[in-house]
């Protein structure tokens, strides 16, 4: 008897912490969905996800982004600490320009993230303080060391936020957010799943106006790594359309066309210009259509 009772009590144990690790995100019609966007740099975050952000946001849900560094090795001429007050200072006016919710900075150095333990539970507690639904990061195979430990420290969160017995001061998440990826370029161990592709046209003028943000990004530090520092306009609305022209005017990969087809059917697909795509990370809440379509209600039912 009393082994069938431990059996017992095991195996219920077992199903709990199935279900806390599958439970469904929250979807109900009358609640703002609570999206969270980690990444490691202030203006990451703005290029791979500001048009999808700004459509959330006008629609009443909530997101936040959070830097996890504070940007100050970020520059040709600049850097430290007065460095990191202009990149603070951007992201804010950033996340005025988009809608957002919160746009925050953490204080660790530009170019020395790790996936450190104590990082690692900064991340938690943030996932869990905004009870997010869903949860946006790099990829652990990006180009920079410290996107590449941005993502890794995001998905080894993605399991432990609700872990109650980990990062006990910060109370632990009832149900597991959905976990995705950032589109990016990179082919090696394998190129990013368009597993959900936004279609941002509607809005991507306000991207370009959020990324204008970043001035020291876009308008210095960037074009100086890439030669471009020559070429860049005086004139405001110059920049924004040479921003707008460098950054986006491009087209969109086959890959994202034929993931905009699935998710709005051929003849919408064809007509998209500016897109954003998300890889469905194998850790957290496995969405299925109909969950993907209520946590990106702009795709429609």
């Amino acid at each position: 008897m009393k082994k069938i009772l431990v059996f017992g009590i095991t195996l219920l144990f077992l199903m709990g912490m199935l279900n806390g690790l599958y439970a469904q995100v929250n979807t109900s019609d009358d609640s703002p969905l609570r999206v969270i966007a980690i990444f490691a740099h202030p203006d990451d975050g703005d290029i791979k996800f500001g048009g999808t952000a700004s459509m959330l946001a006008s629609m009443g849900h909530e997101v936040k982004f959070i830097s996890l560094t504070n940007g100050d090795a970020g520059h040709h001429e600049l850097g430290g600490g007065p460095l990191a007050e202009i990149r603070r200072a951007e992201a804010e006016e950033a996340a005025r320009r988009f809608g957002i919710s919160e746009y925050e900075v953490f204080e660790n150095h530009d170019a020395e993230l790790l996936p450190e333990l104590h990082i690692r539970k900064d991340v938690i507690r943030a996932i869990r303080e905004w009870n997010a639904d869903v949860v946006i990061g790099h990829r652990p195979n990006d180009y920079h060391p410290d996107h590449r430990n941005s993502g890794q420290l995001m998905i080894d969160a993605s399991y432990m936020v609700i872990v109650p017995n980990v990062v006990t001061d910060t109370p632990a998440l009832k149900r597991n957010p959905v976990f995705l990826y950032f589109q990016d370029r990179f082919t090696k161990p394998n190129p990013v799943s368009h597993d959900i592709a936004i279609a941002i046209d509607e809005v991507i003028d306000q991207k370009v106006y959020g990324m204008d943000a970043h001035k020291s990004q876009f308008y210095e530090w960037l074009p100086w790594t890439s030669g471009q520092l020559d070429e860049v306009p005086e004139d405001p609305k110059e920049r924004l359309a040479w921003l707008k022209e460098t950054r986006f005017g491009r087209e969109l990969p086959a890959a994202q066309r034929d993931a905009l087809a699935r998710w709005y059917g051929e003849e919408r697909a064809a007509e998209v210009q500016y897109a954003e795509s998300f890889e469905i990370a194998e850790y957290g809440t496995q969405p299925d259509e109909e969950l993907i379509r209520k946590l990106f209600p702009m795709l429609g039912n």
